[in-house]
């Protein structure tokens, strides 16, 4: 089964952490936190959900994990501050790697640069943000763009989009 990195600051939306990851674990897949260090707890910005940071960035590489999952909430927009993580979250990208984004975790992307020509949806205050990173935006609960990036919009989409994180996993 794959092991899905799933990158991680304080304020993430929680339900777009804690609903794919039971639904990638009930489905076999292992998934696995990432933050700035290992041990650090992070705080989701709606519920508080605590979530223990297993791994650092600086401790693990994309070639350690078969896909990369990105929760919404203010935590993109953190972790793109970061070039550690945008070199991260563009690995993916460039060897074609499942990757799984929801509400605001295309802000990430974004600053990875390859999003132009792709198709994508997310929440609507980053629409244009998309736009202008040359992606072709849809406003639509689940879009799956060439068998490998998977976006939905809000947490009111999470059972689309879990519904589609598993599947593609399961090919």
């Amino acid at each position: 089964m794959a092991k899905v990195a799933t990158v991680l600051a304080n304020d993430f939306e929680d339900s777009e952490f804690t609903s794919p990851k039971e639904a990638l674990e009930e489905a076999g897949h292992e998934v696995v936190t990432i933050g700035f260090q290992a041990g650090d707890v992070v705080k989701g910005k709606k519920d508080g959900t605590a979530v223990t940071i297993q791994y650092g960035i600086e401790d693990v590489t994309p070639a350690d994990f078969d896909a990369l999952l990105i929760p919404g909430g203010y935590s993109p927009d953190i972790l793109r501050g970061d070039d550690r993580f945008v070199a991260f979250a563009k690995q993916y990208m460039d060897d074609m790697k499942p990757v799984f984004t929801i509400c605001h975790g295309p802000q990430l992307l974004i600053n990875t640069e390859t999003l132009k020509g792709r198709d994508i949806t997310g929440v609507k205050p980053i629409v244009i943000d998309l736009k202008n990173a040359g992606a072709k935006f849809h406003d639509v609960e689940v879009f799956v763009c060439q068998n490998q990036l998977v976006s939905s919009r809000t947490p009111a989409d999470l059972p689309a989009f879990n519904r589609e994180i598993v599947k593609l996993l399961a090919k």
